[in-house]
């Protein structure tokens, strides 16, 4: 493939896909440490991961769009098209994956579990979450309204 060529509509998905999966990553690992750290339970620790998730999320998808000269209202607007399917089912996956592997949710910052079924969670929401970006991408939404910002 030369320089010239267009990504194709997978690669696009997967390129959609590892930057949702980005800020997921990062809203997700400081909302788990930080409610480990601070003794929460299950409840309160995924709801603080899932706020920062979208969060970081949104923020990394504004952050282009903001200096290409777009307010922060249209830019919020464009993030929340962009990015909203596609963060919330990573955000499932993950989850439910955190809490189908036994012990997982009960694990201390030291304890090898809490990093793996942290780092296997996010990585099966990957693989679930790239179709769902191709399907937008192929329909002209989620991350293709973003695009056009980038240049």
């Amino acid at each position: 493939m030369d320089d010239h060529t267009p990504p194709t509509l997978t690669r696009q998905a997967v390129s959609a896909t590892l930057h949702c999966l980005t800020g997921c990553a990062i809203g997700e690992v400081l909302g788990l440490v930080l409610s480990t750290w601070w003794g929460w339970g299950n409840g309160p620790s995924i709801a603080l991961a899932l706020v920062l998730a979208f969060f970081f999320g949104y923020s990394l998808t504004m952050a282009p769009v903001l200096r290409a000269g777009l307010s922060p209202r249209r830019a919020l607007g464009i993030a929340l098209a962009a990015d909203t399917l596609s963060i919330l089912t990573m955000e499932i996956i993950d989850n439910a994956v955190v809490l189908v592997i036994p012990g997982a949710m009960s694990t201390g910052l030291a304890d090898r579990l809490f990093w793996a079924s942290l780092a296997s969670s996010l990585l099966v929401a990957f693989v679930v979450t790239v179709p769902v970006n191709r399907a937008l991408l192929a329909r002209g939404k989620g991350h293709a309204v973003v695009h056009a910002y980038h240049h």
